[in-house]
């Protein structure tokens, strides 16, 4: 009977060391996932960087918007600070303060910027567009701009479209009279009023001009001319390379995303920004953009060789000298 009495007592001690341990064991679980949950530190979140760019309000800067408005930049680890000027003139002066990174701008203000001893770089080009409009009947083509005026803004990439698209027809600069308004409005009002014979225009100011009963005798998407690029100082391509690669990643994602959407899910936003009326919503046809890429250094030499012609440009700076390899190889 003692035999029995003290195997019973061991088989209860057991069991109750046994269940000790359970209880312990599962406190102990227990509270592993709470000091996990509780006391372990939060993901550190992605690393964003600003980075500023001047655009003018033209459709070349609508991939870089819509890049913002979707938050794709910032899945990138880039925050876009956008700020758009309604004159090169008055994103040139933000430029020249400092308050910029980089800038929509053209290869005849990159001749001029380097120039002035501003070492600014080309970064890729963009996707921009001036069209020739004319009102005038007789003319037909561009050679039959010859005696005729024409609106521009001098010293400009305005003029250096106008001199190539004349190039093409065998004229030159010297066969047309010019007639200079910097201002892109006035330049469409002239023209409507018979006032000249031509005009370059950008958008939205063609398809202004188009619904007003203008034609377009040539642009720079079919003379093959792109003036258009994105540039940086290299101080700010030093300081920030990788927030500018990571600005390209959004800029091709935003162009991905205007393939695979209809035009009406995002045309309010380049209404808002560019400046279309209202009223010619559904004239209006954004282009059909493609992944970012790097300049061609023939336009570039092309440009350079004009701005010379024009005394905008006496150093001796080459093409490689203004094309930066943060994103594109040369």
């Amino acid at each position: 009977m003692k035999n029995k009495g003290l195997k019973r007592m061991l088989l209860l001690s057991m069991m109750v060391v046994v269940i000790a341990a359970l209880a312990v064991g599962c406190g102990s679980k227990n509270n592993t996932n709470t000091e996990s949950s509780e006391g372990a530190a939060p993901e550190a979140a992605k690393e964003v960087t600003s980075l500023s760019l001047g655009l003018l309000p033209s459709i070349d800067a609508i991939p870089f918007i819509i890049a913002h408005e979707q938050g794709f930049d910032k899945n990138h680890g880039v925050e876009l600070d956008i700020q758009t000027f309604k004159s090169a003139k008055d994103r040139d002066v933000a430029f020249q303060a400092g308050k910029l990174d980089g800038l929509s701008a053209d290869l005849v203000a990159i001749s001029i910027y380097n120039e002035a001893g501003l070492d600014v770089k080309i970064a890729s080009t963009t996707f921009g567009e001036f069209d020739l409009l004319t009102g005038n009947e007789s003319i037909q083509d561009v050679k039959d701009l010859k005696g005729k005026t024409v609106i521009l803004s001098k010293n400009t990439s305005t003029q250096y479209t106008v001199a190539m698209m004349l190039k093409q027809a065998s004229l030159t600069e010297d066969d047309i009279t010019v007639t200079e308004v910097p201002q892109i409005p006035t330049r469409l009002e002239l023209l409507k009023n018979n006032k000249a014979d031509a005009a370059i225009l950008p958008e939205p100011f063609v398809t202004m001009g188009k619904t007003s009963g203008l034609r377009v005798l040539s642009s720079t998407l079919t003379a093959g001319v792109n003036p258009f690029v994105l540039a940086f100082p290299q101080t700010a391509i030093d300081a920030k390379a990788e927030a500018i690669r990571s600005m390209y990643a959004a800029y091709d994602e935003a162009v991905a995303y205007m393939k695979s959407h209809e035009q009406s899910e995002y045309i309010d936003l380049v209404i808002k920004e560019v400046g279309y009326p209202e009223t010619l919503k559904d004239e209006i046809k954004v282009p059909d953009y493609v992944p970012a890429y790097q300049v061609d250094v023939k336009e570039v030499e092309a440009a350079f060789a004009w701005a010379r012609e024009k005394g905008l440009l006496s150093k001796n700076i080459s093409a490689e000298d203004v094309i930066s390899d943060v994103q594109f190889k040369k």
